[in-house]
């Protein structure tokens, strides 16, 4: 049954995509914020966040089809819905309610449930884990700027 795990893992990361760009805001408030030099131009991030969803997709499919139970495969999908949830959470801490503060803590939470992911998956799909390694340096370096932003405009709120 391959086209079950294809169509949720592709639902899940457009819904993911449409709902994080849908409370992204790139008004005024963000670009008057103090940014550090190698801030990459606004265009990077979503060229770079198609190639980090599609990975995503990818690895979804292939942990879900890899997992050796059904309870193993609900743990997949867990994880990745708890994933999707933080990620969509982010851009509305950041973006709407400005808080580039609570963010950073936020994006920690984020990239520690993409650790997860990777070693749980890991564990029975290496393919799986290391589609998302790239997804994991993407959100390192997100949380670098995250950080960088809040040094350089705090305080909030």
């Amino acid at each position: 049954m391959m086209i079950i795990p294809v169509t949720v893992a592709t639902g899940a990361a457009l819904c993911v995509a449409a709902l994080g760009a849908t409370v992204t805001d790139l008004g005024p408030w963000y670009q008057a914020l103090a940014k550090p030099d190698w801030n990459p131009p606004d265009l990077v991030f979503p060229m770079g966040w198609t190639v980090i969803y599609a990975l995503i997709t990818v690895a979804g499919i292939t942990a879900w089809r890899a997992a050796p139970t059904s309870a193993a495969a609900e743990w997949v999908l867990g994880l990745f819905a708890l994933n999707g949830f933080l990620n969509i959470s982010w851009s509305l801490i950041f973006f709407r309610l400005q808080r580039p503060d609570w963010a950073f803590y936020e994006v920690t939470l984020l990239w520690l449930s993409i650790l997860v992911i990777i070693v749980y998956c890991g564990r029975f799909s290496k393919t799986a884990a290391l589609l998302l390694v790239p997804y994991l340096g993407w959100v390192t370096f997100a949380g670098a700027l995250n950080w960088s932003v809040v040094q350089l405009n705090a305080p909030f709120g």
